[in-house]
């Protein structure tokens, strides 16, 4: 139900946990194929070297397009998104979204060694060389589509699982034994046959004893150059005769003649072929990576990668008859937020825009644009309606689904969800994303049908609570008030200080420690019938009755204070005692690039050992682990980290502190032996040493743990017009019995799942859901699926949540085409005479047979390329540039991603005059990757 203004061009059970960027680039000598385990040498670090490498590359481009320069001031992430971002904007830059994206491809890199371990294509074990490739170039199409409509977590994801698949073909195959140094192609090239590929009874390697031999491979496949991979049997030891086992102590098939095994996982027992898989592989990724930035465009690219402003706006708007005053505030408030952040971090990169009415609700308006922002806002109308509730939980399920992980989303209404029943659905959205929704709940007015009920304003104060946000209720009036909570968390490098929320008639006070990274300190408490007076460090106090004092300024509308500390507050433990006979929350955040992200994980065991991402709410009964990706003004080394632990939110705080492992470069392993019972959040103290002072961060999501568990795995893409099944699995280690069963997903996709399960405790029944996407659904369309299981008597329940991305099946694999038909060079030999000159380059561009050009874009050079018609059998290009500007290269890409360029170069070296050449993607990429290395 999304509709798309902008497009620019220019489980079982989930995922498995990786390291973190600054790890993986630093680990070359040291990497193995292999997942997290053991150490920082992994498939991680393999996929991490080769997107740190492909994103700086991109970052340069683009800095240099723009007459920047591109200069990071160290190797972290954080120093890198400030030198990519920074030339465009000033202020605060968080690299929490950058970070977030790279896990998201590790997570599912990783996955593949865990749902997939016994697939041969997946691994390209057993000489399933077909299937892998397919899985490979099925998955790079998904990714292509999944990019055109902005569908960049789904990308991320398929992404993740491509790169594990193409990596283990060096590592599985006889790729390096048979001399080869460069990665192989055709593996990416679908329209490149797969050749002298051994045939199932061509025996391929001689017996080794000892399992340890340097190069089993039979002298005549080596002379031959016959290609083939190891067999893997985890249940059977069964293999053709005379072949190739991958090897190692779960390879039952090693231990059969011949013994052995040919993977090269490790650097034990032999180093060379493992060092030169590694290589392989890592340059197999960054080709890989520049074929779907050339398809996707730098901007576009660098947004799949998290690198972006971080703020998002997003809201979500009843546009019933009484809403008129509520649509002209938010329609103000976009526009100050436009026209006031322009130019700065605080700036949205994205603008997201759900109405909703009853019965209707949507379209999801996405764009980067905002002037096309403020043009949808402002055709906003309020009209119809009644005394009828609303469907704002569908439109908040929408927004939720459409914006960008860790989204800051604002619903404005002004009367009851009438799909209340979506409330447990909107939950495990809120914990799944980490977004925070915030509700701005309007009360009479004249055109106002009926006053909200108390138990309506609860439940989405509910909603709010879970996700951080907050509930804030006022006049009609006073509405333009409020909404100062827009403008300041829609900003780059908003943490959370504290948080909590209270129901006690009786006086508390709530320490809180600030550091000297913060800027634009803000507490928010809502509530009625609130006193409270807030104490620095100093002992310096203001009370709420003092709206500008010496610690900051009072704001008072509806049931919100809003107090802005002033700029020139000092930093240590601050603390505010709060008394109000009523439910009442608080919450302290500013803006610092210190902060964290995280995610709750658990072992598993396998031939790589390692852990998984939880997706729903982890297991009651055991320990919890989570991973913590901690980032500071200057990277890891900038800080220290002192207490991390879970503490809970509402009602008596009750902390449990975990013990940590240090695992390098900013991440952390914590393992809490006791959970807080009920919703609790994570909390992180440390020291910043750029400030020399203590800080103290807290997530905004509240979690807690459940009994049940659910497992499902999407194992491929959606087909429109077909059906998909999903086999899911659910598990109680509570009460066994009757569960309800509920499926929810984002789309007008038919789904058809049993509406209930009997289960025995510790045992896990399986069922089967199916979704059948209309026949029209555009390709690279995505669908978020939420499956949740509750008991009868709906004291425990669980969910997961599930990314499907609806691909067309895709046939045109032929590039585009570029023939250089002229060049004219009048360029003096010495280039210092460079300036007055100038040279010119025409080309023909064509698709064959294919689908056609879609675009053509200027990758390298500082002229002008214009074109003709795109729908024109033979396009013509021409490019005009000074002579001071001597090489050119534009990409042409046709309507499925298929990539083709032009390149030229004018440079002269004192010998004859520069070859003109017209590659085609393989070729050019070839030459990337040999100039990269020397």
């Amino acid at each position: 139900m999304a509709r798309k203004l902008h497009n620019p061009r220019h489980t079982i059970m989930s995922p498995v946990l990786g390291i973190t960027l600054m790890a993986l680039a630093l680990s070359g000598p040291t990497m193995a194929f292999a997942p997290i385990g053991g150490g920082a040498s992994t498939h991680v670090s393999i996929t991490g070297a080769a997107l740190l490498q492909k994103v700086k590359e991109t970052c340069r481009a683009v800095a240099e397009a723009s007459g920047h320069e591109f200069n990071p001031t160290g190797n972290s992430a954080e120093e890198l998104v400030q030198a990519c971002l920074g030339f465009t904007a000033t202020g605060e830059v968080s690299a929490a979204k950058f970070r977030s994206a790279l896990q998201e491809i590790y997570v599912q890199n990783g996955l593949i060694d865990r749902d997939f371990i016994n697939s041969a294509p997946h691994h390209f074990n057993s000489e399933a060389f077909v299937e892998g490739r397919r899985l490979i170039t099925n998955g790079v199409a998904s990714i292509k589509a999944n990019l055109r409509n902005e569908n960049f977590q789904a990308a991320r994801e398929t992404l993740g699982r491509v790169l594990h698949t193409l990596q283990d073909f060096y590592s599985h195959s006889n790729w390096v034994e048979l001399g080869n140094t460069e990665p192989y192609i055709n593996l990416i090239r679908p329209d490149l046959p797969l050749e002298n590929l051994a045939d199932v009874d061509t025996a391929t390697c001689s017996d080794c004893a000892s399992g340890t031999c340097p190069n089993p491979i039979l002298p005549n496949i080596l002379k031959e150059k016959k290609l083939t991979s190891g067999y893997m049997g985890l249940f059977s030891s069964a293999k053709p005769k005379g072949k190739c086992s991958h090897g190692g102590a779960s390879d039952l098939t090693s231990t059969v003649v011949p013994r052995g095994g040919i993977n090269k996982d490790e650097r034990h027992p032999n180093q060379a072929f493992h060092t030169a898989a590694v290589n392989a592989a890592t340059t197999a990724s960054l080709q890989l990576l520049e074929d779907i930035r050339g398809a996707a465009g730098d901007n576009d690219f660098l947004r799949m990668m998290g690198i972006a402003r971080s703020s998002v706006l997003c809201f979500v708007i009843d546009t019933t008859g009484s809403m008129s005053d509520d649509i002209e505030e938010a329609r103000s408030v976009v526009y100050e937020i436009i026209d006031s952040k322009k130019g700065t971090q605080d700036e949205p990169s994205e603008y997201i825009l759900v109405p909703f009415n009853d019965p209707d609700f949507g379209p999801m308006i996405r764009t980067t644009d905002p002037n096309e922002m403020k043009n949808e806002i402002s055709k906003l109308r309020a009209k119809g309606g009644g005394d009828a509730p609303e469907m704002c939980l569908s439109g908040l399920q929408l927004a939720l689904t459409g914006a960008p992980a860790s989204s800051h989303i604002y619903v404005f209404t002004d009367a009851t969800a009438k799909d209340i029943a979506l409330k447990d659905t909107i939950v495990a959205l809120i914990t799944s994303t980490k977004s925070t929704v915030s509700f701005f709940i309007t009360g009479a007015s004249k055109r106002r049908r009926r006053s909200l009920s108390a138990s309506s304003f609860n439940d989405y104060s509910d909603l709010a609570l879970a996700s951080g946000g907050q509930a804030i209720k006022v006049s009609k009036r006073q509405l333009p008030q409020a909404t100062q909570v827009i403008l300041d968390t829609s900003t780059s490098a908003l943490v959370t200080v504290l948080q909590r929320a209270r129901e006690p008639k009786k006086q508390e006070t709530f320490p809180f420690m600030l550091d000297g990274s913060l800027n634009n300190i803000t507490l928010y408490i809502t509530g009625t019938s609130i006193t409270f007076t807030l104490t620095n460090p100093a002992g310096v106090s203001q009370s709420h009755s003092e709206a500008s004092g010496k610690l900051g300024t009072i704001q008072s509308v509806g049931n919100l204070r809003r107090v802005r500390l002033n700029a020139d507050q000092q930093g240590g433990t601050w603390q505010i005692t709060i008394y109000s006979k009523q439910p009442y929350t608080l919450k302290v955040t500013g803006q610092s690039t210190i902060t964290f992200i995280y995610d709750f994980v658990e072992a598993f065991q396998g031939p790589h050992p390692g852990y998984a991402v939880i997706s729903g709410r982890p297991q009651a009964g055991q320990p919890a682990t989570l991973l913590l990706s901690v980032m500071g003004r200057k990277g890891p080394s900038s800080m220290t980290i002192g207490e991390v632990g879970l503490v809970t939110v509402s009602g008596p705080e009750d902390v449990s502190n975990g013990t940590t492992t240090d695992m390098g470069n900013g991440d952390i392993l914590v393992t809490v032996a006791r959970v807080p019972e009920g919703e609790f959040v994570v909390m992180l103290k440390g020291n910043d040493i750029v400030s020399n002072s203590q800080f103290q961060r807290q997530s905004t999501t509240q979690m807690s743990v459940s009994k049940v568990n659910i497992r499902a795995v999407v194992d491929s893409s959606v087909e429109p017009g077909e059906t998909f099944s999903l086999p899911f699995s659910v598990m109680t280690q509570g009460s066994g019995g009757t569960y309800t069963i509920k499926a929810k997903i984002d789309r007008s996709f038919t789904i058809d799942f049993p509406s209930s399960l009997t289960l025995t405790t510790g045992q896990y029944t399986n069922a089967t859901l199916t979704i059948t996407p209309p026949v029209n659904t555009p390709s690279g369309t995505d669908a978020t699926l939420t499956i949740e299981a509750k008991s009868s008597s709906s004291a425990d329940s669980n969910y997961i949540v599930l990314k499907l991305s609806v691909i067309t099946k895709v046939t045109d694999f032929v590039q585009p085409l570029c023939e250089v038909v002229s060049v004219a060079d009048n360029c003096p030999e010495d280039v210092s005479q460079c300036e007055p000159f100038q040279w010119e380059l025409s080309a023909n561009l064509t698709d064959g047979n294919g689908t056609g050009i879609e675009s053509i874009t200027l990758r390298r050079g500082d002229g002008s390329l214009s074109h003709s018609s795109l729908s024109a059998p033979i396009i013509q290009a021409a490019y005009n540039a000074s002579c001071c500007s001597q090489i050119v290269e534009f990409v042409a890409v046709d309507k499925v991603g298929n990539v083709g360029k032009c390149y030229h170069s004018i440079v002269r070296s004192g010998g004859p005059p520069a070859l003109t050449l017209s590659l085609p993607l393989w070729l050019c990429l070839l030459v990337s990757a040999f100039m990269a290395r020397s």
